[in-house]
């Protein structure tokens, strides 16, 4: 159960933040957003606030930010059809009443000779057949009603499709940017309550199994130099000590204001780029500091982002095979162990996650947010946008494709993980 809990609230929060980073810049722009949605299928919840409308939905696979002009508008008058409206103090169409009309008696109803909701904002139309043809200006935040909802117009200029190619660009872009600002944040705060690691090359932990703690190293110990060769900070050190797997090396190290020397020889392990190394056991001293929380939380943010990336180049040129990939299912397995392992594992998975979700995100495919950023991007380049209809099919079957994908890794994630 808590696991459930850890997870429904870490996707929630991670969802929110990306969703929400479209949505300020969406607005920021001038776009009409008729719903901010956080899940896919029915509706659970929702409340409308201003413009928008804020739902949950039943599956937490995802969400969504409903901007208008990215879908075709859903209303279109027609010639000769009988509508009701609502007219204000300045003479303005504030409500159009599509059907079920006789919930609404004491609107005004008309029949329509020619609209336009867009550009010009009018109505023109007749009381009846035999009456003189009048003209109503629409207000630009004019709703009509469908089967008793309320949808707002959405003129030209509140169109997703009307901003500039800038303004777009930052609406879409800022979803995955939030992750990695979320990412930030989280390792920021795990710095300010663990402590982040000082630069300097003292021991702060000892492996059990390590050949630091073999050799008589302990907790507190300052390496000064290697091999005679000066060390300055925690990279120099662990960069000698990687580059010599199965050599014994002389460690100069001051312990209670006394120089001593010890020999060690560092293990080999198999690090992320398959490259062998080597390393002794030992971790670093941990200091709580703004700065160095800040520091924490940015290059952390950096080498998340850097080893993911890898993955993905090495899955990409057939280093790792699809079969490491993991879905909802596989994610959900590894909240649970760091769950088990306490707040601070868990704080730093979530933040690896939201990197992951911003940096797939911002991948040039189809359906994804760095798809309509290339889009968009080819937009500025020729001058003009590309079809409309041929960019959705592009999407449409990248989104086919995604959810196959999805399949297949969720599959692989049940046969690894329950059989």
């Amino acid at each position: 159960m808590n696991s459930v809990i850890a997870i429904i609230i870490i996707f929630g929060l991670l969802v929110f933040i990306h969703e929400l980073g479209h949505l300020l810049l969406a607005k920021r722009a001038g776009i009409l957003c008729r719903e901010f949605a956080i899940g896919f299928g029915p509706k659970l919840f929702s409340v409308k606030k201003n413009e928008t409308v804020y739902t949950i939905r039943l599956l937490p696979l995802g969400g969504f930010v409903r901007m208008a002009g990215e879908d075709p508008e859903m209303i279109e008058l027609k010639a000769g059809q009988k509508i009701k409206i609502e007219i204000n103090d300045d003479g303005a169409v504030t409500k159009i009443v599509i059907n079920q009309k006789n919930k609404y008696p004491n609107l005004k109803e008309v029949i329509v000779e020619r609209s336009d909701l867009e550009k010009d904002l009018l109505i023109q139309a007749y009381e009846h057949e035999e009456a003189p043809l009048e003209t109503f200006r629409v207000h630009p935040k004019c709703s009509y009603v469908v089967d008793g909802q309320d949808f707002q117009i959405a003129p030209l200029d509140r169109q997703f499709g009307s901003k500039t190619v800038f303004q777009r660009f930052l609406a879409i872009f800022a979803g995955p940017f939030m992750n990695f600002l979320l990412a930030f944040v989280i390792l920021f705060i795990f710095g300010l309550v663990y402590g982040s690691p000082s630069k300097e090359a003292v021991i702060g932990g000892l492996a059990e199994d390590g050949a630091a703690i073999d050799a008589g190293m302990q907790v507190g110990d300052r390496v000064v130099a290697i091999d005679g060769t000066p060390v300055k900070n925690w990279d120099e050190f662990t960069e000698i000590v990687q580059a010599n797997p199965h050599k014994t090396l002389l460690f100069s190290i001051e312990r209670d204001g006394k120089t001593i020397e010890v020999n060690v020889t560092p293990n080999e392990r198999l690090n992320y780029k398959a490259e062998e190394e080597g390393f002794i056991g030992v971790g670093y001293e941990r200091v709580t500091s703004i700065p160095g929380s800040i520091s924490f939380g940015f290059d952390t943010t950096i080498y998340y982002t850097k080893a993911i990336f890898t993955g993905l180049r090495m899955l990409v040129t057939g280093q790792i095979s699809i079969d490491n990939l993991s879905g909802p299912v596989g994610i959900y397995n590894y909240t649970d162990e760091a769950a088990k392992q306490g707040m601070a594992t868990l704080l730093q998975w979530t933040a690896m996650l939201s990197v992951n979700l911003g940096l797939i995100n911002l991948l040039p495919l189809p359906a994804l947010d760095g798809g309509r950023l290339t889009f968009i991007l080819l937009e500025g380049i020729r001058g003009k946008p590309v079809d409309p209809q041929k960019e959705g099919l592009v999407h449409l079957v990248g989104f086919a494709l995604l959810m196959l994908l999805m399949i297949v890794v969720t599959w692989n994630d049940i046969q690894k993980f329950f059989l």
